[in-house]
């Protein structure tokens, strides 16, 4: 198909990009939810409506530039609120609420794969196809990059989440006091380019093999 005008990229990125991230976030308040913190719940954030998750910043302005610029585009929504205290086995049950998001990302990824295949597999030739396919593919590289991102170990991240709750309590502590540092390590990681090396790679990969799967 041709090549996409601005108003065609802002239709085929937009529904998985908000998709990626209010399901990314309900996951976390679910599985809360479910372990014994209603905070979410009670808040009305379990709902995959996504006015109730947009993050000005996150959800709509850093995707359009980073759209507008032609680099991946990712974000963030209004994270989901939750009470460690009201947790069943708080130091477990944070691993498990943390690693929801990207298994959240990984199950979006793999029924974007699958709508893709149903559509090749009608050898479509109509544009409209075409726009579903590019969105097809937009929902595959959107969730890849959260999920690789977000089990980076450094908290804010559900990695650095996950890396506390499994950390000897002595050394969670220790590492929880780098939280209020973690974006700004995010931010000078990434800018020069130390986080790309690691991230790109895996992201990559990941990328390809299921492209090859879909194809």
């Amino acid at each position: 198909m041709p090549e996409l005008t601005l108003l065609e990229k802002i239709v085929v990125w937009a529904i998985p990009v908000i998709f990626a991230i209010t399901v990314h976030e309900v996951a976390h308040g679910w599985v809360a939810n479910y372990l014994g913190d209603a905070t979410a719940k009670s808040r009305g954030r379990l709902t995959l409506n996504p006015i109730k998750h947009i993050d000005p910043i996150g959800t709509v302005l850093l995707p359009a530039i980073l759209l507008y610029l032609g680099g991946f585009v990712f974000g963030w929504a209004k994270p989901v609120p939750v009470t460690w205290q009201n947790l069943r086995n708080p130091r477990r049950d944070m691993a498990l609420v943390a690693a929801a998001g990207p298994l959240a990302n990984l199950v979006m990824m793999m029924l974007w794969a699958i709508l893709a295949k149903l559509i090749l597999m009608t050898h479509p030739s109509s544009d409209i196809a075409g726009l579903l396919l590019v969105m097809c593919s937009a929902g595959i590289i959107i969730n890849i990059v959260l999920m690789v991102l977000n089990l980076f170990p450094v908290l804010p991240l559900d990695g650095g989440r996950v890396m506390t709750s499994l950390l000897p309590a002595n050394m969670a502590r220790a590492y929880a006091r780098l939280e209020p540092f973690g974006l700004i390590i995010i931010v000078v990681l990434l800018a020069s380019g130390i986080l790309g090396k690691i991230l790109l790679p895996i992201v990559g990969t990941i990328e390809a093999y299921v492209h090859m799967l879909v194809n």
